[in-house]
């Protein structure tokens, strides 16, 4: 999956994927879902793990939000291709790891 399109802090991610993905089918029958960014620099390496439920979103205001120029490589049919979808992550907790140490926090 590609980075996310929009993100409001750590609460909220939104990425764009195909309707008929296997992931998409997942999310729909269970919401639990992670995500996980990660910064590998020369000599140090940190990541976050985000933990929290995944929903599916089709409404076209949301499609539009997202929407990049561009996008019809993956969608031929435009913003309004009905094999074009939002995946909506919302965080409630995370875990942070930096020079072999971790953290655990929750997100408000």
């Amino acid at each position: 999956m590609l980075k996310p399109r929009k993100r409001n802090g750590l609460k909220e991610f939104y990425f764009s994927t195909n309707t008929s993905s296997m992931r998409v089918k997942q999310y729909q029958k269970n919401s639990n879902a992670s995500i996980y960014f990660y910064h590998k620099g020369l000599v140090k390496y940190a990541g976050v793990m985000l933990k929290g439920k995944m929903e599916v979103l089709t409404d076209q205001e949301t499609k539009n939000m997202i929407w990049k120029t561009g996008d019809t490589m993956f969608y031929k049919k435009g913003v309004t291709d009905p094999d074009y979808c939002v995946l909506k992550f919302t965080a409630t907790s995370g875990r942070y790891y930096c020079d072999l140490k971790t953290e655990s926090f929750d997100v408000e």
